[in-house]
């Protein structure tokens, strides 16, 4: 036997013994050896594998500890949508939710629940191929989330590579991503010690490591999962439950929640939610409910699902958690579209495991509902992740040097006046796009996913473009230098040229894209969809009166006067001038789209398309007055098929809808002139 062989050997034998005691110690609490051993195998494998590169693989245990920083985090199109879940606030929205069940079942029985905690975390899908990891990805709107692989490759409780022999060739995993709360303490009290920034919460914690460019750091926090789904999977026949599928994830080495349980009928699942919510405080983790869903596959599928959110499926969400503290200040704060709002500055008090010490109080109006006054003693209330609220006053607790909260006359970002127009409980600043607070949003808008969708540009990029004076308006960022880029803290040559590279692929945009982008205020994605339909080019909306622009479908008096209004300041004529001139432009005839050449007709997306994303698509159809929907039915009047279709596309040819393939969708839009 050569000596090469043995090394191959020695390699093969500690990865399989690390990977397993790695499994026992993350996965089932249930460690065989002391650590001084495990750190000795480690310590074997890692200088053999120094002696021979040639042998190190990706899926070594020792390839954890992270790699050279990114520049920017790659986008991740989910081949099946990551959806929400509707909310359960109570016992009757559970026994609603189990009695729609039962009717769309057609089922007088008891159904049969998988249960489980509700991690208060972040939401990933990891993807096995072969049984190797090959990519980790956050969750983002549903459709897209950011490529996080090497930050997801450094959690130790998930494995490289799967236990066994045989998983599926291609696996998509989902589950939630947190910090247990004695690793968060300690990570805290070690970072406080340090004279470093400590995090207000785990989830916070979680999130803000998962998006670490630098993977080396993400690797010296002890992140972990729990595995509560599978998306795509190819090579494998699903077993009948979704208790079986957890059971069966849990044999190849994902990490599944201990205490998921099935049971049978409504009651059941209200006894075992108030027995997590009795076990709440003494869990390792952060929960924020329980979610139920309804165990059968075939059911499940009989079930379908809404736009954004299962039938199947609830989060039954516990209480509001209150605290009682002070409020020690009143600050008013500016957003995107001038809206002055107030933030409460509260003694710092701990509510259900988090340290408070702000809250919003929306607006003044409902500062003068509560008869809050600073120095009051106030009660404040937490649900989940949602933003704590002050909910009431404890008004016998008054002091005699308590002082009353008026709204600002003047901006406090620009010295603008505030007004608040008769009928409205918003106040805002009239300072528009002079505005330096509305500035910045006004351009992070611009720049977001939805609008223009310039990947790269952060929020942290455009504060610092704006307070070096290199921007002020969206179209000055098509002005944009390397030479002026490469000045900014942090920005290399390369990082300079990729932003600028994202600008301009960033020109070739929608009608309704760029009307969004604008930040009209009351002017949403769908109105903004309406607006373009109806008059079919920026010119003709610039033009329209209050009187025309009630004729578009969803658009009444209130957003025909903000419209109007818009296009009537001179700052917004001169930047849409400006961006236009810069090259923004759509690609589509404008006079030949007919709004309602597909009226009527219900289209449903699935698979991978290559040509163009979900969200062009969408839109395009939209254009043409068709409807999008997330689910196959009776009413759908065809399925587009991308590659990797999965269930939408078996039910649709199951019940006898019509299939079109990407290049047929993409032949009929151009038909139609988008």
């Amino acid at each position: 036997m050569s000596a090469s062989r043995n090394v191959k050997e020695q390699i093969a034998r500690l990865r399989e013994e690390i990977n397993r005691h790695n499994h026992l110690y993350h996965s089932l609490d249930e460690p065989e050896i002391a650590d001084a051993e495990f750190d000795r195998q480690f310590r074997e494998l890692k200088s053999l594998e120094t002696d021979h590169p040639e042998l190190i693989t990706d899926d070594s245990p020792t390839q954890r500890v992270g790699a050279e920083p990114l520049a920017a985090f790659g986008q991740v199109v989910h081949e099946m949508p990551m959806l929400s879940l509707d909310n359960a606030f109570g016992e009757d929205d559970m026994r609603d939710f189990d009695r729609r069940v039962k009717t769309r079942l057609d089922s007088t029985g008891d159904i049969e629940y998988a249960c489980e905690p509700k991690i208060d975390g972040v939401a990933v899908s990891l993807l096995y191929e072969g049984g190797k990891l090959i990519r980790g990805a956050t969750r983002g709107d549903g459709a897209a989330g950011e490529n996080v692989t090497l930050n997801i490759r450094t959690i130790e409780s998930v494995p490289l590579t799967l236990m066994g022999d045989d998983y599926p060739a291609r696996l998509e995993v989902r589950g939630e991503v947190y910090f247990a709360r004695s690793a968060f303490e300690r990570m805290n009290r070690e970072a406080e010690q340090a004279g470093q920034k400590i995090f207000a919460n785990p989830r916070n914690a979680s999130a803000g490591t998962l998006r670490q460019l630098d993977s080396r750091e993400t690797a010296k926090r002890p992140l972990t999962m729990f595995a509560y789904s599978v998306g795509i999977v190819e090579g494998w026949e699903l077993p009948g439950s979704h208790a079986e599928i957890l059971a069966k994830l849990a044999t190849w080495g994902i990490r599944v929640n201990p205490l998921v349980k099935t049971v049978t009928g409504v009651e059941a699942c209200l006894s075992y939610y108030d027995e997590i919510l009795a076990r709440r405080s003494e869990l390792d983790y952060e929960i924020d409910g329980v979610v139920f869903k309804v165990n059968t596959i075939r059911d499940q599928q009989a079930l379908g699902m809404l736009t954004r959110t299962p039938r199947w499926a609830i989060a039954h969400k516990f209480p509001a958690e209150e605290g009682v503290t002070l409020l020690e200040d009143v600050e008013f704060q500016v957003g995107r579209t001038g809206a002055v709002t107030p933030v409460a500055r509260l003694k710092p008090v701990q509510v259900g495991g988090v340290t408070i010490s702000n809250a919003t109080l929306h607006n003044i109006d409902e500062i003068e509902r509560l008869n809050l006054m600073i120095g009051d003693t106030v009660i404040i209330q937490r649900a989940g992740d949602v933003i704590p609220k002050v909910i009431a006053v404890v008004e016998e607790k008054r002091p005699k040097i308590a002082k009353p909260i008026n709204l600002p006359r003047s901006c406090p970002a620009c010295g603008s006046e505030v007004l608040q127009p008769e009928g409205e409980v918003v106040a805002r600043c009239t300072g528009g796009l002079e505005c330096s607070a509305q500035r910045k949003e006004s351009i992070r808008h611009f720049a977001s996913r939805l609008a223009l969708d310039i990947e790269g540009l952060g929020e942290k990029l455009i504060n610092q473009l704006v307070q070096e004076g290199l921007i002020a308006n969206p179209a000055d960022l098509f002005r944009l230098t390397e030479a002026q880029l490469v000045e900014l803290e942090r920005m290399a040559p390369k990082s300079a040229n990729n932003l600028l590279e994202a600008l301009d692929k960033s020109k070739a945009t929608t009608l309704p894209r760029f009307i969004y982008a604008l930040g009209i205020q009351e002017v949403g994605e769908s109105t903004a969809r309406n607006l373009a339909q109806f008059y079919r080019s920026i010119g003709a909306l610039r033009e329209a009166t209050e009187e025309s622009l009630q004729e578009v479908p969803d658009v009444g008096p209130i957003v025909a006067e903000k419209v109007a209004h818009f296009f009537q300041q001179e700052i917004n004529k001169r930047v849409i001038d400006e961006l236009l001139a810069g090259g923004i432009h759509w690609q589509m005839d404008e006079s030949a789209a007919d709004p309602k050449a597909l009226a009527g007709q219900t289209y449903v997306l699935t698979g991978v398309l290559s040509g163009l994303t979900r969200s062009e698509a969408k839109a395009r159809l939209q254009l043409l007055g068709a409807k999008v929907a997330g689910s196959v039915s009776a009413k759908t009047s065809y399925v587009v098929a991308g590659d990797a279709a999965g269930s939408k596309l078996s039910k649709a040819q199951k019940i006898g809808i019509p299939i079109l393939t990407e290049e047929e969708l993409i032949a009929l839009l151009e038909q139609h002139g988008v």
